[in-house]
């Protein structure tokens, strides 16, 4: 397990921060219960160390036109070879590829894939990830329903941690 440098209050502020990354100092630092200096010191450290590693803005994926999510196991030929480098640079490349994992089991990568629709992805597949060579076998499930979609990060442990 990392080691976790985090006491009560900066786990208070993530937690703040991941419900709600718009939140002005002044309002964090009253919600934490530090005044805005230390606040700011505090945010600024946690974002100096990684803990904080970007605030950005999620959006309606519906809203934006990208109604389709799929999330594709890919098998590849051998791990330790340059095709393996490319295979890693091009996926990550892909701007329809919003997640990618190295897995164990039955698969070795697992993509997530937002795009419009079904002809989309067709075309994705076929033209962009089926072309990379290193490719062996690919399993498409497409999402029917999100239940649950880039939640905050699971932080109890860090508070029994620092207890």
């Amino acid at each position: 397990m990392p080691k976790q440098d985090l006491d009560a209050i900066d786990c208070r502020i993530v937690s703040a921060l991941q419900a709600d990354g718009r939140l002005s100092n002044v309002e964090l630092a009253e919600r934490v219960g530090l005044s805005p200096s230390p606040c700011l010191r505090r945010v600024n450290r946690l974002e100096r160390e990684g803990y904080i590693e970007t605030y950005r803005a999620m959006l309606g994926r519906k809203r934006v036109g990208l109604g389709l999510s799929v999330f594709v196991g890919v098998k590849i030929e051998g791990h330790a070879d340059e095709r393996a480098i490319a295979f890693e640079e091009a996926v990550v490349a892909f701007p329809e590829v919003i997640a990618c994992h190295m897995i164990s089991g039955e698969a070795d990568y697992l993509l997530e894939i937002v795009v419009p629709d079904l002809d989309h992805y067709q075309r994705f597949l076929v033209h962009k990830l089926l072309s990379l060579p290193i490719i062996r076998e690919v399993r498409s499930n497409i999402a029917i329903q999100t239940l649950k979609s880039a939640a905050p990060l699971p932080l109890e442990h860090l508070s029994q941690a620092s207890a």
